[in-house]
């Protein structure tokens, strides 16, 4: 009984949600969507794009300058502030211009 109380204490802490990159950050990870558990402590918007740099080489060469990075959360534009809340899905694309 104590496992099982441990267990679910575990998975509620962490939580699965779907990550979509566009252009050049796609390009620069490698791959255009991934499920993955975001550690505790990833909150917001702003902790998310620092977090995910230390999956990998590839996440930190796309995520360098965060700050440009723009978000979506359920297919709705977010400030870097905004906390991620209970988001299924989590787009991140580069500025876009005019053309």
């Amino acid at each position: 009984m104590t496992i099982s109380a441990q267990a679910s204490s575990t998975s509620s802490t962490n939580r699965a949600v779907k990550l979509r990159y566009f252009a050049w950050v796609r390009e620069r990870i490698g791959i255009s969507e991934e499920v993955i558990e975001l550690d505790e402590g990833v909150e917001t918007v702003h902790d998310l794009l620092h977090w995910l740099p230390t999956r990998g080489e590839t996440y930190a060469e796309a995520l360098k300058q965060p700050d440009v990075i723009r978000v979506a959360l359920d297919h709705r534009h977010a400030d870097h502030a905004q906390p991620l809340a209970q988001a299924s899905e989590i787009a991140l694309f580069p500025p876009m211009t005019g053309g």
